[in-house]
């Protein structure tokens, strides 16, 4: 089954280079998109997998740290913004 598309937004300087890159290497804007974004994860993979062990360290089973590692809000504090429902 071929992957689905999923539009995604770019400010107009960067879609005009895309179009210039797309044109010269005879390639659909898609393909060069999809190169970019590839070659840009390889190129940070270090980066993104700390970022992914950093984020696990966060986390210790509880709804408190999920909570915390999305919000940006430290554990101790979630209680000061009205705490986390119990759940029956």
């Amino acid at each position: 089954m071929p992957a689905k598309a999923a539009p995604i937004k770019v400010d107009v300087e960067t879609d005009r280079l895309i179009s210039h890159a797309a044109h010269f290497l005879g390639k659909a804007k898609k393909e060069v998109v999809d190169a970019a974004v590839r070659e840009y994860i390889d190129a940070h993979r270090d980066e993104i997998n700390q970022g992914v062990r950093d984020a696990m360290q966060q986390l210790d089973g509880t709804p408190e740290s999920a909570v915390s590692l999305l919000t940006g809000i430290p554990s101790d504090r979630i209680a000061d913004y009205g705490g986390m429902r119990k759940r029956d």
